[in-house]
């Protein structure tokens, strides 16, 4: 199960996994961003496993932000995530160029 916890100052905490058998309820959870708002950033670092599904989704949101010309950070990704993100050459689009 995946949990995501927002506080006050536009943090969202996920926790639990991101896998391809999560991330259709991440997803449909967070639709609600587009007409709240989107959070300011996102925090990963309570992630335990994650796939290609999850980058997926954080360009989805990456997406939304851009839209909404907005800004959002992604922070503490897990190994696996960075793995992705890299090999697909999709850092810069999350925000990690500069994270090594």
């Amino acid at each position: 199960m995946t949990d995501l916890t927002p506080d006050d100052d536009g943090l969202v905490h996920i926790s639990g996994d991101l896998t391809v058998d999560e991330v259709p309820d991440v997803h449909r959870h967070s639709l609600a961003w587009k007409d709240n708002g989107l959070p300011v950033v996102i925090d990963l670092a309570g992630v335990e496993h994650s796939d290609s599904s999850a980058v997926a989704l954080l360009l989805e949101w990456a997406e939304w932000a851009c839209r909404a010309n907005k800004d959002i950070e992604f922070r503490n990704p897990i190994d696996s995530m960075r793995t992705i993100a890299g090999l697909s050459d999709l850092e810069p689009l999350l925000g990690w160029e500069d994270e090594k």
